[in-house]
């Protein structure tokens, strides 16, 4: 997999193979696959400074904090500790 940033300050269309378009806001990223990212459209995109392409497997490094996800933790709170009232009240 790709993640595909729109660098410009306006919304983008990438058309992509197979009729299909990702549709990007100003800053936002989506994902795209690696074949997906040789389709003559998204280099242009790519020429034109509007679109940046990062390869996954760049992004990923040994000995991360979350066990290798990137979802953020969980604001302190454990799931499934402590009582949970129900019932009315």
């Amino acid at each position: 997999m790709a993640t595909v940033t729109n660098k410009t300050r306006r919304p983008l269309r990438v058309p992509l193979p197979g009729g299909k378009t990702l549709h990007l806001g100003p800053g936002k990223s989506g994902q795209i696959s690696s074949k997906n990212a040789e389709h003559a459209g998204v280099k242009k995109l790519v020429e034109d400074s509007a679109i940046e392409i990062i390869e996954d497997d760049a992004r990923h490094t040994q000995g991360r904090g979350n066990a290798g996800t990137d979802r953020p933790s969980a604001g302190g709170h454990e799931p499934g500790r402590g009582s949970r009232r129900s019932g009315d009240r």
